[in-house]
């Protein structure tokens, strides 16, 4: 039960994430965005939740990671209200930034709590769940998005009373505030971490929860232990951020470093955070690409939860190698789709345009299928004010597209799934392992750091990528990071399987 309510932290942060997906395409013309602006309210988030991992951790370590994990919900509802009253875009982002702060507490928290009081028999399971919990979170803020656009269509009084159509991005971001309402409630059922309690010479009290968990008996031994590796630990002199860099750690961090950017690299958050746009973009109305977003979160839960069935069954680099291959071929597929695109324009596009603008100049290129978006943009670009066309050129690219949406489709699907069977989760059992016990925790911080700053970027500059490279460029980009990931995993990457820790540093870090 415990276990299932702190997991929630995990769902929040999902659903936090992923829910801008459908909030994009209604806030570039309400606020009038260009592509670069566009990304900057996806990445902010990110960009606070990075920074809320490198203090998380030592903030709880003398508040508690109860209090703090409470703090983290409040921020959860806090930015999902003011985000839905947003009046402008400044004030969307500073509500989104504030969030990204709840996220990256409890990205980093919420398992740790688990970690910390869950048996150590059940300790795998257990932790996982949060990894599941976000996954969950991503799929349900697509099928939320998915319903609401539905919901605001509908002739029903009450969705017409709450404004579903008119509002409905607004919407979208606030009904977060339900589960964070729900998981502040619920961490009041938590009682605090034990090892905390210890650290700060709390014995009763931890000894009390620690029963309740494993009994009386174990309790007492489990406390000791703890005790003594506590004493352990504060007798080891303390790592510094210039250990990682000795000579004898090279092959590890160079792996560590490598895994976390290519985890970010290949564009899962690209395809994520921005799912409907790209769909969209391939031709499909707005329903049927908010309904196919859905899809891909129904894909990324099942083939995370195969994962976590195989990894420990199959291997780390078995399922590195055929993810990562997986997404290579996914991404050069899903590029040659976009290239092999036409472009024309129909009689139905040009009355579509009508009243936006004098679409009647595009009668004259009826007659001429392209083959190339830059093709067809610069024939626009003779017909219509450079203005109106910078104004209109997506809208007149979507309604003006002719692709094979069948193989984009699982194009996309086959890239989240090989994800989430392999770099996804394998990265952070990669972590957990291939480091040497003094250094692991603040190595972890580091590579965790590089992969979030990382996860920024692209999702930053993603819109911008589409705008200017192309779609094909950009997804041929992406497939061709992942083949140079999969060749340095099959010769680099060793499998740390059925091999204890000791083991492992033993094999990796040689002496300085």
């Amino acid at each position: 039960m415990i276990a299932l309510i702190v997991a929630l932290g995990g769902l929040l942060m999902g659903f936090d994430a992923s829910v801008i997906s459908g909030v994009v395409k209604f806030i570039e013309p309400e606020f009038d965005l260009n592509k670069l602006e566009l990304g900057w309210s996806v990445a902010s988030l990110t960009l606070t939740a990075t920074l809320a991992m490198m203090i998380a951790g030592p903030i709880s370590d003398k508040y508690g990671r109860r209090t703090v994990l409470r703090y983290a919900a409040a921020l959860y509802a806090i930015s999902a209200i003011l985000s839905a009253i947003a009046p402008s875009f400044l004030f969307l982002v500073i509500a989104r930034m504030i969030g990204g702060f709840g996220v990256g507490a409890s990205l980093i928290l919420a398992p740790m709590y688990i970690a910390e009081i869950a048996p150590k028999d059940l300790r795998g399971r257990l932790v996982s769940f949060n990894q599941l919990n976000i996954v969950i979170g991503i799929s349900l803020a697509f099928f939320t998005n998915y319903l609401i656009l539905q919901l605001g269509k509908s002739d029903a009084s009450w969705a017409i009373n709450l404004k579903l159509d008119e509002y409905n991005w607004r919407w979208m971001l606030g009904l977060e505030t339900l589960p964070a309402i729900l998981y502040f409630f619920g961490l009041f059922f938590v009682p605090q971490s034990p090892r905390w309690l210890i650290m700060h010479g709390r014995f009763a009290e931890a000894e009390i929860i620690m029963a309740k968990v494993v009994g009386a008996d174990a309790a007492k031994i489990e406390i000791d232990r703890i005790q003594k590796s506590i004493e352990l630990e504060e007798n080891k002199e303390e790592a510094k951020i210039k250990d990682l860099f000795r000579p004898g750690l090279r092959l590890v961090l160079t792996i560590g470093i490598v895994v976390a950017v290519l985890q970010q690299i290949t564009g899962i958050n690209s395809v994520f955070f921005y799912a409907p746009m790209i769909f969209e973009q391939s031709g499909l109305g707005t329903d049927a690409s908010f309904m196919q977003a859905i899809l891909v979160g129904l894909v990324n839960l099942a083939f995370t939860v195969l994962a976590i069935l195989f990894i420990d069954r199959l291997g780390r680099k078995p399922l590195l190698s055929f993810g990562v291959a997986g997404i290579a071929l996914s991404m050069f597929t899903l590029s040659y789709a976009f290239k092999t695109a036409e472009f024309s324009v129909s009689p139905e596009l040009i009355t579509n345009f009508a009243e936006k603008f004098d679409s009647s100049t595009l009668e004259s290129l009826t007659a001429t299928v392209y083959t190339s978006e830059s093709d067809f943009t610069a024939a626009l670009a003779t017909k219509i004010e450079a203005a109106t066309l910078e104004e209109h050129q997506a809208d007149i690219v979507k309604g003006s597209i002719n692709m094979n949406t069948s193989l984009t489709l699982i194009s996309i699907l086959a890239f989240v799934a090989s994800f989430a069977i392999s770099i996804g989760p394998v990265m952070w059992v990669l972590f957990s392992e291939l480091f040497p016990n003094k250094i692991r925790g603040i190595a972890i911080s580091f590579v965790g750091l590089i992969n979030s700053a990382v996860s920024f970027v692209v999702q930053w500059i993603f819109p911008w990528e589409l705008e200017v490279l192309g779609n094909s460029l950009t997804f041929l980009l992406y497939g061709l990071f992942a083949a140079f990931g999969l060749i340095f995993i099959i010769k680099v990457i060793p499998e740390t399987k059925g091999k204890s820790l000791e083991e492992i540093e033993k094999q990796l870090v040689t002496k300085d």
